[in-house]
């Protein structure tokens, strides 16, 4: 893997081991020498992955649509800043650039990403491994509640495997090296 994509929050949350694991996973990409893919900002969660990968040597990429320049505080030091048009335009680039997407703890924005990724991987569109860093439980509630999407049959069990949980980036890096697409998902080429 060249490069990932990182999913997480504009805000910080309520608990610092938010904070914690988005400096660990920042740092262990750079370490690791995969680029870090993200929304381009210089708060929340999305600011404290950024710097820290920034600190540790990492190559970083911000995408970032126009109205959002104005909204947020734009991350000033990225040595690679891709200003588009539209959210749509920012999550196709995002996922064209990623070879695997993680999702840190979020709300709507990261909700929203990263069940697009999993939706283009139900439908074929991609064989490309994505996870939930589960911090402290932050996705327990989301991840019993796949299981019952899958339980009432709206999820197939193949889909439900798509989605990969650590409760911590280096689990969740090495799952995703390891990760080989169930043999029942047909992939779209």
């Amino acid at each position: 893997m060249k490069r990932i994509a990182v999913y997480c929050g504009s805000n910080k949350g309520t608990r610092p081991e938010y904070a914690t694991a988005a400096q660990e996973l920042g740092a262990l990409l750079a370490r690791e020498k995969i680029e870090l893919v993200y929304g381009g900002g210089c708060v929340g969660l999305m600011g404290i992955v950024a710097d820290s990968a920034l600190k540790h040597g990492g190559h970083v990429i911000g995408v970032i649509p126009e109205k959002l320049v104005i909204k947020e505080i734009v991350h000033e030091k990225l040595p690679d800043l891709r200003v588009v048009k539209t959210m749509h335009e920012r999550k196709a680039l995002m996922a064209e650039l990623s070879d695997g997407f993680i999702a840190l703890p979020g709300g709507y924005g990261t909700y929203e990403e990263f069940f697009e990724v999993l939706a283009w991987s139900q439908l074929g569109w991609h064989s490309k491994p994505f996870g939930l860093l589960d911090i402290g439980g932050f996705y327990r509630s989301l991840l019993q509640f796949l299981d019952h999407t899958r339980n009432e049959g709206f999820i197939r069990p193949q889909h439900r495997e798509l989605v990969l949980v650590a409760d911590g980036p280096e689990s969740m890096l090495r799952q995703m090296r390891e990760f080989k697409p169930p043999c029942e998902v047909k992939w779209v080429k």
